[in-house]
């Protein structure tokens, strides 16, 4: 048993593990920054989740594929009775009831739905049938698992975590082997329905976000605060920033949640254009190595996995990154391993050590209904 735990140790992609620590790393260092300089405001605990939760990538990237397999359906349903218990459990935090109280930490349901939803959709689609992954059997069924969580975390509200929970399902939708003609009218049906969700699906607030994003200058002090703020502290950044420490917008807080959603605004004015794109390289470095990995696994539970991690992954870098430089609606999703968070850091640090796993125990053959279609 120890020789086969060492020779996994041995198979783990160290290279990826690596890469997750460094920007993890960027993660302390720029909460240190954006807290004044202070360890114990959120530089030491980041830190000492970095460790725990690096640990625990390592524990489920040596557990066999098959038990994560097993628990697909299980973790599913363990995040949405949790999703489901905010209702009544939840706890409130700047107008949004998204957490649940446990004493000594406070849990946030909705980032574990982000690794539910990816192991549920990943064995739906090992499960059934090639024929029936564009029937109308197969998409309901898939729907359903989207659609359902979806709806509960729209209603803490969060419309950031709901627009990253879709859009992960119907990527995993396509790379599962959906016919193209159900993706074409998707995209045609989403086109009509968004004018109507932006009419009767927001709350005014988020329908004022979005009107501040095509017309920043429309209220200033108000709903156009936190992009203004952004953009000022990126653009004063120069090239090579400010220096460390030295950012006059994240001393003078003038940007708000610096250390959390909008903490790539302290990297911009601290170190510059080169700072980072230093960070999106990274981050660009880890996407594709996952995306490597994800081919080099045999069975399809273990490729749709990886993949739809990396969607989910990329998403949160996306979408934060395009929401702090004012091209995306300022939302609440924070930069993954670098903003301020507990259960954000404990899930995708699970999240690594899945595709790790799937790597670790690619040659494992898991039998399926049908071949010949996906990926």
């Amino acid at each position: 048993m120890i020789k086969s735990a060492l020779i996994k140790l041995y198979d783990i992609n160290w290279l990826l593990a690596v890469m997750v620590g460094l920007i993890g790393l960027v993660g302390v260092f720029m909460i240190y920054a954006a807290t004044g300089g202070v360890w114990s405001a959120g530089a030491k605990q980041h830190f000492l989740r970095l460790i725990f939760a690096g640990g625990l990538m390592i524990v489920v990237a040596l557990c066999d594929i098959r038990i994560w397999y097993a628990l697909a359906y299980p973790i599913f349903a363990l995040s949405l009775l949790l999703l489901a218990g905010v209702d009544f459990f939840g706890v409130t935090i700047n107008g949004s009831e998204r957490w649940i109280d446990l004493g000594p930490v406070r849990l946030q349901p909705s980032e574990l739905m982000k690794l539910g939803l990816v192991m549920a959709l990943a064995r739906f689609y090992h499960d059934i049938a090639n024929w029936r992954i564009s029937h109308i059997t197969g998409l309901i069924g898939a729907l359903l698992m989207v659609a359902i969580p979806a709806q509960f975390v729209l209603r803490q509200p969060d419309l950031g975590t709901t627009l990253l929970l879709a859009a992960t399902g119907v990527g995993m939708i396509f790379l599962a082997g959906v016919n193209w003609r159900i993706i074409a009218g998707g995209i045609v049906s989403a086109m009509i329905a968004v004018p109507l969700f932006f009419r009767f699906g927001l709350k005014p607030y988020q329908q004022s976000r979005i009107l501040t994003l095509l017309n920043p200058e429309r209220d200033p002090t108000g709903a156009s605060y936190h992009i203004t703020q952004s953009k000022i502290a990126l653009g004063s950044g120069g090239i090579s920033g400010k220096g460390f420490m030295n950012g006059t917008q994240r001393q003078l807080a003038y940007v708000p949640e610096n250390r959390t959603d909008f903490i790539f605004t302290v990297i911009g004015e601290e170190f510059g254009l080169i700072g980072g794109l230093t960070t999106m390289a990274l981050y660009a470095g880890v996407i594709g190595l996952c995306f490597w990995l994800s081919v080099q696994c045999k069975n399809f539970f273990s490729r749709l996995l990886v993949m739809g991690l990396s969607i989910t992954f990329a998403l949160y870098v996306f979408i934060n990154m395009a929401m702090v430089m004012g091209i995306a609606p300022v939302v609440g999703v924070p930069l993954p391993l670098i903003s301020y968070g507990g259960t954000v850091m404990l899930a995708v640090m699970f999240g690594f050590g899945l595709i790790l796993s799937a790597y670790v125990h690619r040659d494992v053959d898991l039998p399926r209904s049908g071949r010949g279609v996906g990926l």
